[in-house]
């Protein structure tokens, strides 16, 4: 089966092909990092703008990269949520649209499974089921019990902000560029070790739970009572980034004690952090990590996710119905 993926809940547009039997035979992806960067944040009606401009000429350039036509795909899936909602009625409308002109079924897909299922594009070195997974995102934060694609069951998320937020908003506080988690995580690298001492949020009243928000403050409380020279703005982002990589390392640990998991799956954007994959590679279970160019948002986990449901017979009715909020527990088992 030869699949289309449209992936565009936030401010990436991706286009994949997915084949069943060969794999991915071809991946586009245009960020909007630029268009946003002037407001230091994604403004949702430009992200939508963009997407309306990009997704078909990206399509088109997705075809001729297979080396295809439109008559040789099977099916289209196509992130439906969570997401922004006029981002999500882009690639949603294009793509049901698409798929009924050419008499194909069609697949809405979640962006989360997207994103746990992405390390599945490794064939070679793929997780087993069943597995813990780590989602980490710029929206999202959580530990999933995975016992089959569709059975998921949330052992933990966070209260507030999202880790990759707490990452963006902290590098704002500091007068850092846009986006700021990956500046931010640069510049850690040359941050004294000791210099300060975050706290380490929720780890004291166990459960699986998360929360940013306090560490957040108290990173700005922190460069407000300091000199704010460049060496304490590196001291506080090796603290800050120091004080999140711990936190979702204790609770990793914690979540596998409490099932006797064997393994475990890092997914979304945060999962590009390379201290975090430093950190939970101590935990003594396998741990699987998509490639760089697949934890941040991109079409080839969709194209996958939906080839997998669109095989198990799942189609979507010509209803264009995208769900902004969207739990992973309400998905169907295949």
């Amino acid at each position: 089966m030869i699949v289309l993926g449209i992936e565009s809940s936030c401010d990436e547009t991706g286009i994949a092909i997915y084949d069943t039997e060969k794999g991915l035979i071809a991946d586009q992806l245009y960020s909007q990092v630029a268009l946003h960067a002037e407001y230091g944040g994604v403004v949702p009606e430009l992200a939508s703008r963009d997407h309306i401009q990009k997704t078909v000429p990206l399509i088109k350039e997705a075809i001729a990269e297979a080396g295809l036509a439109l008559s040789d795909l099977d099916g289209i899936a196509y992130t439906s949520g969570p997401g922004l909602i006029g981002a999500l009625m882009v690639g949603a409308s294009i793509g049901r649209s698409l798929a009924w002109g050419l008499k194909i079924p069609a697949v809405a897909v979640h962006h989360m499974e997207g994103h746990l299922l992405a390390p599945m594009l490794e064939k070679d070195n793929s997780p087993e089921f069943p597995f813990i997974a780590l989602l980490v995102s710029g929206g999202h934060t959580m530990l999933v019990d995975v016992q089959a694609i569709g059975d998921y069951k949330i052992m933990g998320q966070s209260l507030d902000d999202a880790v990759g937020e707490a990452f963006d908003k902290t590098a704002k506080m500091l007068g850092l560029g846009y986006p700021g988690g990956p500046i931010l995580a640069e510049l850690a690298t040359k941050g004294e070790e000791g210099a300060y001492d975050f706290p380490r949020p929720m780890i004291r009243q166990g459960g699986l739970d998360f929360s940013y928000s306090g560490l957040k403050t108290f990173a700005l409380t922190t460069w407000n009572k300091s000199e704010k020279t460049e060496q304490d703005k590196a001291n506080i982002a090796h603290a800050f980034q120091e004080a999140v990589v711990d936190t979702l390392f204790i609770k990793c640990r914690r979540a596998i004690e409490s099932i006797d998991a064997e393994r475990l799956v890092i997914a979304g954007g945060v999962g590009a952090n390379k201290r975090l994959r430093e950190k939970l590679l101590e935990l003594g279970v396998d741990v699987f990590f998509p490639k760089m160019e697949y934890c941040t948002d991109n079409g080839a986990m969709i194209a996958y996710a939906g080839a997998i449901r669109l095989e198990a017979g799942q189609t979507e009715d010509t209803e264009i119905k995208p769900k902004p909020r969207w739990s992973l527990e309400d998905l169907e088992r295949v």
